[in-house]
């Protein structure tokens, strides 16, 4: 466990940047870090792996940039700063990126963008097509049109969540402190940093209830509830100083910084857990002796190898894959409506944009979305 192997394998990673670090405790944007850690994720990119970066700051930038002394109380100026502090913010991003020859996206989420089934899939899509085409994404909550009722709370969540939509298999979460502690250090001189423990552990949060104090807005408390957010799809969570030098390449390459929250089953595990259980069938598709062959080697459904559709299934809805004696194959999450599918029948994807009148996903379901049973 302390060589953390299985974090230097990790190709695919979520860094999440709180705004203390950001904008160095509020003293406005720290340019010149923020420099080091985009050339720390560009070493990362020339080593072939996927990043998105989960940044904080836009309010505290803007706050600087409209003259604001403190953190203002009303929702429309606190929308003001979000606005005027997100251009600030992404500009840095970019220029430093495009140093290393990197193209950027801003993603900017609410969670109504997460918990509604359709613009979940967009959003995965999205990130999924831009980590393909070798783009950064870098993301952050809406806060210029959030409220209240619909906010992630603070944008550890929001690195969570990332981390189960692009299904990451690390999650890297900077802050000010070492790590996690097995008491709050403030109070205890002989509390310990913890090197690893379990995300399901049931005394995290009684360690984390130290309140944020230094550790920024969201505190301990909210990254170790990350973590265990960040589990169930099987991601690690690595929570970390991010004033370490070269913190972000040394915590990939597995060295011990920090505090690793491990979980409990690995990517693949969890989500053939959750797609195996968790979720209701909608509908069946009826495989030909082909595509069956097809999913049994880790391939995706293409609409060729379908046979017939019935159910009441959406977008993104459960369906059951059986062959055509009725055998259950697989079960995944499919890219189109029933209707839409038995359109589909029988025909190749590259049909699919003049039969539907619009160019959709090119899979029926694609294979990071089926479990073969």
């Amino acid at each position: 466990m302390e060589l953390r192997e299985k974090i230097a394998q990790a190709q695919r990673i979520v860094v999440k940047i709180g705004s203390a670090l950001l904008t160095n405790d509020g003293q406005g944007l720290d340019v010149a870090r923020i420099g080091l850690w985009v050339a720390q994720i560009a070493e990362l990119k020339a080593q072939g792996k996927e990043v998105v970066l989960v940044s904080s700051g836009s309010i505290a930038a803007g706050m600087k940039r409209l003259g604001f002394v403190t953190r203002p109380t009303q929702v429309n100026e606190l929308q003001a700063a979000a606005a005027v502090g997100q251009m600030e913010l992404v500009g840095i991003y970019e220029s430093h990126f495009e140093k290393h020859g990197l193209c950027t996206a801003q993603i900017l989420l609410t969670h109504d963008d997460l918990s509604n089934r359709r613009r979940y899939l967009n959003a995965r899509s999205s990130l999924r097509t831009l980590l393909g085409l070798g783009a950064v994404p870098i993301v952050n909550e809406n806060d210029t049109v959030v409220t209240d009722e619909i906010r992630f709370g603070d944008n550890d969540t929001l690195g969570a969540l990332v981390a189960n939509l692009v299904e990451a298999d690390a999650l890297i979460i900077l802050t000010d402190q070492q790590g996690l502690f097995d008491k709050n250090p403030r109070d205890h001189q002989d509390a310990t940093l913890i090197s690893y423990i379990s995300a399901s552990d049931d005394g995290l949060e009684a360690m984390a209830s130290g309140g944020a104090g230094v550790l920024g807005s969201g505190g301990m408390l909210t990254k170790v509830r990350a973590a265990r957010l960040a589990a169930r799809s099987g991601a690690d969570t690595l929570i970390a100083s991010g004033r370490e030098e070269d913190v972000i390449l040394r915590l990939s390459a597995g060295e011990n910084l920090g505090t690793w929250l491990l979980p409990e089953h690995g990517p693949i595990a969890a989500r053939k857990q959750w797609l195996a259980g968790h979720l209701k069938s909608r509908g069946a598709l009826t495989l030909d002796q082909g595509a069956v062959k097809a999913l049994r080697k880790a391939g995706s459904l293409l609409s060729v190898g379908v046979k017939d559709a019935e159910g009441t299934f959406s977008r993104g809805d459960m369906v059951i894959c059986v062959d055509e004696s009725g055998g259950l194959v697989a079960r995944g999450l499919v890219n189109y409506s029933v209707a839409e599918t038995l359109k589909l029948l029988g025909k190749p994807s590259g049909d699919i944009g003049e039969i539907l009148g619009y160019e959709g996903e090119p899979e029926l379901i694609h294979r990071d979305d089926l479990v073969i049973i």
